[in-house]
């Protein structure tokens, strides 16, 4: 009997992937873990293994795919001696992007509901076509409108390079045009009886304007919105899988967790000069670079993740009927990438050296920028850390990652000038604020961890104790 192959779930909260690869192709034989295809996630590609041994006998769904839903079945696999008939008619997945409805009213465009997918405020939709008949500006009669040309996921109409560059010679609305050429793509004959009449151009307003759902909540009116889209303020931008997920999980933590700040300042004359030392003392290789270069943040990250163990209460997380007391200090640190954010953990980074923490820290963050971490390497952990000193900033408060219980968040180190024992002098500091879920860790006990966490850092040879 036929063996459905079905979207895997490549993380907890995975609802639905894009189908990027395919490593094999119809009539292929397959082993039992042979690499059979690539999923794409918001946050990962992962390679995907064959778990029976067969045949390809059927590719329900092709490379490129998006919006795959979890469990839908994306090929069909044969056993021995089974042939290509004994495979049933089986429903490829739906595409979530807008389409032309052969069926419906000439004109509309049949779109699907995305209300289930996110949240209204993070949807960009296509304005539908207009179904009323549009005048033909050669003769003044009235004629159906054609269906609209196909788009692309991010809204675009696909169109070759020729026919891109004629119509904007030629001043010509790309998304105006109906295609004829494959899926709808605009070609250059479709450029050409545009501009000579020949076709009439689509009254309906382009995919990429603007409309309720995609108009930003700036308190003007709809009619202004429009002006401003007219005129070329703005451009509109959908979303992608990662930017839908950071805004719901954060707008989650900042509705449903009770956050409160504390700041201090920490004087980090002492951490610099043990830097520049333990820097300066590394091996150098055959090319003259240094085996090591260690970093304010690694730094950081040790000093947390100690005063976490030595505030055991304070390693906590809230879940629901109780509360997670954690052993282990594994702490996740926010890396920037294109379109988003990632916090891959450093496990049980309370037992683990500065040069193995930087070292660690660098290879997730490579492979963060590059969608190549596999999900157990940004789930878990209990706090967080986020440092935006390499761009100068001073002081901020961090929004806490769900469902860690803290989140620690670092400004840039700089020179001030503070009093001692009625003197003035000069020396280096930088601002830490503990954002915390009262849930799990009330007012003193932020400020007991807090306060550990700068002992260590001000006196940098005491992570050593």
């Amino acid at each position: 009997m036929p063996i459905d192959i079905t979207m895997p779930a490549l993380s907890p909260t995975m609802e639905e992937g894009k189908l990027a690869k395919w490593h094999v192709k119809e009539g292929d034989s397959v082993s039992s873990g042979d690499v059979i295809a690539e999923i794409e996630t918001d946050k990962a590609t992962m390679e995907v293994e064959a778990v029976d041994e067969g045949k390809i006998g059927k590719i329900l769904v092709a490379e490129g795919t998006d919006n795959v839903k979890v469990n839908a079945v994306i090929a069909v696999l044969l056993q021995d001696g089974e042939e290509a008939s004994a495979i049933g008619s089986a429903p490829a997945p739906k595409a979530e992007a807008p389409k032309s409805d052969a069926k419906a009213d000439a004109g509309t465009v049949e779109r699907a509901d995305a209300a289930t997918q996110t949240a209204p405020t993070a949807k960009a939709d296509p304005a539908p076509a207009k179904s009323a008949p549009v005048a033909n500006s050669n003769t003044g009669s009235s004629a159906p409108a054609k269906s609209a040309p196909a788009k692309s996921e991010g809204g675009r109409v696909f169109a070759s390079p020729l026919a891109k560059r004629l119509a904007k010679e030629a001043g010509i609305d790309l998304a105006a045009i109906s295609g004829t050429g494959p899926k709808g793509r605009v070609i250059k004959s479709d450029v050409e009886a545009a501009k000579s009449g020949k076709a009439p151009l689509k009254a309906a307003p382009s995919a990429s304007a603007p409309t309720a759902s995609t108009a930003p909540a700036t308190g003007m009116s709809k009619n202004q919105v429009m002006a401003l889209y007219e005129e070329g303020t703005y451009e509109v931008v959908p979303n992608d899988g990662m930017r839908k997920v950071v805004a719901a999980r954060l707008t989650e933590s900042k509705q449903t967790v009770p956050h409160f700040y504390l700041t201090l300042d920490c004087k980090i004359d002492a951490l610099m000069a043990a830097r520049e030392q333990i820097n300066a003392s590394a091996p150098k290789g055959k090319d003259g670079k240094p085996a090591f270069k260690l970093s304010v943040n690694d730094f950081i990250m040790k000093a947390w993740a100690i005063a976490l163990q030595r505030v055991p209460t304070a390693n906590a997380t809230w879940a629901g009927d109780s509360i997670l007391y954690h052993k282990r200090s594994d702490v996740a640190v926010a890396v920037s990438v294109p379109g988003g954010l990632f916090t891959p953990v450093v496990k049980s980074c309370d037992t683990k050296t500065l040069r193995e923490i930087s070292e660690e820290v660098k290879d997730l963050a490579t492979r963060a920028k590059s969608k190549k971490l596999a999900p157990h390497e940004y789930q878990g952990g209990s706090s967080s850390v986020s440092n935006l000193g390499m761009f100068g900033i001073k002081h901020f408060a961090a929004v806490i990652n769900p469902p860690h219980g803290t989140i620690l968040a670092v400004g840039a180190g700089e020179e001030r000038v503070y009093p001692e024992n009625g003197q003035i002098k000069i020396g280096q500091f930088m601002t830490a604020t503990l954002s915390c879920d009262h849930r799990a860790v009330d007012g003193a006990l932020g400020a007991e961890v807090l306060g550990v966490f700068k002992g260590l850092i001000e006196n940098p040879v005491m992570m050593l104790a």
